[in-house]
């Protein structure tokens, strides 16, 4: 008894909580379940119910006998060395240098450029970017780009030395950089706002914070089973409507969680590895049925041009929503989907009551969501895993397809259908809700000061103040602000970052914006209500097309 009395309260209390989810799963798995009917419960339910228990349990027993997730494994001391800076590599820090060594035969002395003549080169025919005040010219390379051309696209001609650095590992600097070198930019200003951000990244660096806490994926993986086992057991193992209804409510609950792993992966945010990631990913369509290959092509042009009104696919949604007059001011074209947009008369329509629309949209817009993915996979544009999930989505539509069809009637296969659906269109108004209402602008941002990667960023999106109690609801996009900046930092360690990135905009005076989720939930409305007043006070203009009468009166035109 005496090597007993040491032991800490904490830990009795850990040993209670796993005696008393063993005693409840066989006390549960020894009392026969009886259906609606009375009758004894199938052998498929008596199994789904079995691995719901043993599920749950599981995750009880880590979160009473696990350490909060996120807490970095070794921190390094800081570096003295101006010459040597922290780098991400497969989430390990490493200490490397500032300036990549060049390759053998371009050691000879770099050519000057200044950096009004680096902007020059943007487009296809002649891509330079300057990294670190090195300026390197990746014509030849734009269509072999693992996170496809678009990214370099609108990037080109650029100081990309941020948004590279947090897009990429320490190998690609050493071994992937040096071969396009082929100058110094000479006049490369940093302002003192954007020295200080940097510093914040290499403080996380220091700490470890890049580096996955897999306890965290652990809980995770025992969440999500427990959740879609619970959905099969509530829609196949009860005869009543009313099970099957809560059962795709939890089916739906269930993609949404599920979407925040796939988001974490799709940054390579788990392994940190990008084959490895993306095919795991891929796999998982199986159960998410969103195509990864989709997801990155769209989500990491957002990231790079957020809220561009030309460029952000994700403010692109006419004839449906429009986020700002600006969008139906002029018909423009859209770099991402290669078309004009334009206001004709069933957008000026829609576009009028999209206030009204929002949220019925937001519960069907799963559906939009598969047909954009098998497009994508359709297109003759070189894709990663391509075939893998074309197989995930068979599989996929043919596990939902047996489950709705197994429904007694059509009503309930509809309706759960439908429920499902719209409880998984949570994430989509949590994505909407972190841009719409925020700042939008022509072209392409990243030009000087006023403009620069961490000031975009922080002008097109907003975070969520909510408590750390509901961080599992909101799966890391509560903390938009922080992944924007640094999108390959793990979830579980952004609300530490938050921490510093609100220290840095107060010093630099800065607006961080950050209102509660019902807050930001009313701003989006409000934004859209505003729109749609505009676009019912649109007429028609020389191209045809609905075009906005306060731009007409600003460029003095009519």
């Amino acid at each position: 008894m005496a090597l007993l009395d040491g032991v800490p309260k904490r830990i009795w209390l850990q040993l209670l909580c796993c005696a008393t989810c063993a005693a409840l799963v066989a006390a549960r798995q020894a009392y026969p379940a009886m259906d609606t009917k009375g009758d004894r419960e199938s052998l498929l339910a008596w199994i789904l119910r079995l691995g719901t228990t043993a599920a749950t349990a599981l995750l009880a027993v880590q979160l009473a006998l696990m350490d909060p997730s996120g807490q970095a494994s070794k921190e390094m001391e800081p570096s003295k060395d101006s010459s040597l800076v922290f780098r991400e590599d497969e989430g390990a820090t490493k200490l490397v240098p500032l300036i990549p060594e060049p390759k053998a035969h371009k050691k000879e002395p770099l050519k000057k450029y200044k950096v009004e003549e680096v902007a020059k080169h943007n487009t296809r025919e002649s891509i330079w970017i300057i990294v670190d005040c090195r300026v390197y010219d990746l014509t030849n390379y734009i269509d072999k780009h693992p996170g496809g051309p678009l990214m370099i696209e609108n990037m080109a001609g650029k100081d990309c030395t941020d948004v590279f650095a947090n897009y990429h590992s320490a190998r690609v600097y050493k071994h992937m950089l040096p071969p396009f070198l082929i100058g110094e930019a000479v006049d490369v200003e940093v302002p003192p706002h954007v020295a200080d951000f940097r510093q914040v990244r290499q403080e996380l660096l220091r700490r470890g914070l890049f580096e996955t806490d897999m306890r965290f994926y652990g809980k995770m993986a025992a969440w999500l089973v427990s959740l879609f086992l619970l959905s099969l057991y509530l829609s196949l193992g009860f005869t009543s409507a009313g099970a099957h209804m809560a059962g795709a409510a939890v089916m739906g609950l269930f993609w949404q969680q599920l979407a925040g792993i796939g988001h974490d992966m799709g940054h390579s945010g788990v392994s940190h590895v990008f084959h490895q990631d993306h095919f795991i990913c891929s796999c998982l369509v199986s159960f998410m049925g969103i195509s990864v290959c989709w997801w990155k092509r769209n989500h990491n042009t957002h990231h790079v041009v957020c809220n561009s009104i030309e460029h952000d696919p994700d403010i692109q949604h006419m004839p449906i929503f429009a986020v700002t007059p600006g969008i139906f001011k002029k018909p423009f074209w859209s770099t991402y989907y290669n078309e004009l947009k334009a206001m004709d008369a069933i957008a000026r329509f829609l576009v009028s009551y999209e206030h009204i629309l929002f949220y019925p949209v937001m519960m069907l817009a799963r559906f939009n969501l598969y047909a954009q993915s098998l497009i994508q996979l359709c297109k003759p544009e070189p894709l990663h895993y391509r075939k893998t999930e074309f197989c995930a989505f068979a599989l996929y539509f043919a596990w939902i397809s047996q489950l709705v069809l197994s429904l007694p009637s059509w009503s309930e296969t509809v309706g759960w259908l439908l429920i499902s659906h719209a409880v998984a269109g949570l994430l989509h108004v949590q994505i909407c809700c972190s841009h719409f209402s925020m700042e939008t602008y022509h072209g392409h941002a990243y030009n000087d000061a006023n403009d620069e990667w961490y000031i975009t960023q922080l002008k097109t999106t907003m975070n969520f103040d909510t408590p750390p109690v509901m961080d599992w609801f909101h799966i890391g996009l509560q903390f938009q602000i922080e992944h924007h900046l640094f999108p390959r930092l793990p979830r579980h360690n952004l609300r530490e970052a938050r921490k510093l990135v609100k220290e840095v905009c107060k010093k630099h005076n800065i607006h961080y914006h950050e209102p509660g989720f019902l807050q930001a939930n009313v701003e989006t409305l409000r934004c859209l209500w505003k729109t749609a007043q505009e676009a019912r006070q649109t007429k028609k203009g020389s191209s045809g097309f609905y075009e906005s009468i306060l731009w007409d009166g600003l460029t003095l035109n009519g």
